[in-house]
């Protein structure tokens, strides 16, 4: 019992330094903007929406693009100077935006 206690308080440990930071998504999302939006929705139809996308689907499409897994070359050279914590926090920023964040870049 007390080797599984250890183990749960190591995990959430783990998890815990690993907390994305919103707000330094916010930052490094300014170069987003252009064709993501500046609140996550998109002003293209070729663009998706980020807005109230699920984190882990943003961390996995971002690390696919900086990969090489998934080919788009705009997307390509954007990811390839994040870091993982960059791509977290990215991720954390875009989905906690509202999904009906309508703005004027939609109308």
């Amino acid at each position: 019992m007390k080797m599984v206690s250890s183990i749960i308080l190591a995990s959430i440990i783990t998890i815990s330094s690993h907390a994305a930071d919103i707000e330094a998504g916010k930052a490094k999302s300014a170069v987003c903007t252009a064709c993501h939006g500046q609140n996550g929705i998109s002003r293209f139809p070729l663009y998706p929406n980020l807005a109230g996308q699920k984190e882990q689907y943003l961390i996995k499409q971002l690390k696919a693009f900086k990969a090489g897994l998934r080919r788009d070359a705009t997307m390509v050279a954007m990811s390839v100077p994040l870091s993982d914590e960059d791509i977290r926090n990215l991720a954390a920023f875009y989905a906690n935006l509202p999904i009906d964040n309508q703005t004027n870049e939609q109308k």
